[in-house]
């Protein structure tokens, strides 16, 4: 079920329609999310499709729930941040004050910032100088934080690539403030049950780190919200249980939701295997390999290769029988997002 719901197979959807039926995906490591969006949308959708959705304004980046970088749309944005933005900003006052940024430091950094994007959109070196330039110290941490504290305030976020470099260019927030909060949030909790379940309601709570209060009244406001039994836990679907077809291998990139877009990740690995995903539980999200729903490896690009297009390197952790490896050498062989 939750590989139908993580539409891991593809699907006929757009990429800025595939965000939005997710709410938003983990986006701290940009290459990685790119590709996520990548292979749950159409057939033959390629990572600069994918970037063309950010620079047709389709697709945004910013800190909707807390100090984490997501892919999302600007209307779940606004309607996020409306949530979580008071709270957020209220968590991280002390790491402003150890930083130097007092109010009016923030407040200036802010009106500069602004007035620059009447112009253009910004790479990170430009506003990051434009601040060096005014007297406000960037380096060491200051800089990095006022990026989040105002994109948090719904004023910026990170929206079309620079047409030289890979690299994603700061804009100004559109106001999509929500005119019916409790709707739109609604809307959120039936977006991350559709593109997930089956979930339960502490997964909901950590992923958008929301009163649970809160969440449970919009879940109630869902009409096609159905709970199940998952080993002997209550957990949100949406609509009625599909049978549950066998699935293919699959090769997912890094920080992907599959793994992130829960509190309780073992449905989805075995504790050995999520030791493998972060080992060290260093915060990296290695690329997993899932087949029928099970994590049972890790994958990575090689650093260095003869070939123009190289050859995913994979790392079993889990058995698997021949028919099995057999499938994985396939996904390996079809892997079209290097």
């Amino acid at each position: 079920m939750r590989v139908h719901a993580q539409l891991l197979g593809g699907s006929d959807l757009l990429p800025a329609d595939v965000v939005n039926r997710a709410v938003a995906l983990q986006g701290q490591d940009l290459p990685a999310v790119l590709r996520a969006v990548a292979l749950r949308s159409r057939p033959g959708t390629t990572v600069p499709d994918v970037r063309a959705a950010f620079d047709d304004g389709g697709l945004v980046r910013s800190w909707p729930m807390r100090g984490t970088l997501f892919v999302t749309t600007p209307e779940h944005l606004a309607t996020l941040l409306f949530f979580t933005a008071e709270r957020v900003h209220r968590a991280t006052a002390r790491n402003r004050e150890e930083l130097g940024l007092d109010d009016r430091t923030v407040v200036r950094a802010r009106d500069l910032l602004l007035e620059a994007l009447q112009s253009r959109p910004l790479r990170r070196a430009e506003v990051l100088s434009l601040w060096e330039a005014a007297g406000i110290a960037t380096t060491g941490g200051p800089g990095y934080h006022l990026l989040m504290h105002l994109s948090v305030g719904g004023h910026v976020h990170w929206g079309p690539f620079d047409r030289d470099r890979p690299e994603q260019l700061l804009t100004l927030s559109p106001d999509h403030a929500p005119a019916d909060p409790e709707a739109a949030l609604a809307q959120i909790v039936r977006g991350y049950v559709l593109a997930r379940g089956p979930v339960t309601e502490a997964d909901l709570a950590w992923w958008t780190k929301l009163p649970r209060a809160a969440l449970r009244r919009a879940a109630a406001a869902v009409e096609d919200l159905t709970t199940v039994e998952v080993d002997g836990m209550p957990a949100w679907i949406i609509g009625d249980p599909r049978p549950a077809a066998p699935a293919e291998a699959v090769l997912l990139p890094g920080f992907d939701e599959w793994i992130l877009g829960y509190a309780d990740r073992s449905l989805t690995a075995s504790p050995a295997m999520f030791e493998a995903l972060v080992p060290g539980r260093n915060g990296i999200f290695r690329p997993a390999v899932v087949v029928d729903g099970v994590t049972v490896g890790t994958w990575r690009l090689p650093r260095t290769s003869s070939r123009a297009t190289p050859e995913p390197v994979v790392e079993l952790l889990e058995r698997v029988s021949a028919a099995v490896r057999r499938q994985i050498e396939q996904a390996v062989a079809a892997w079209p997002h290097r």
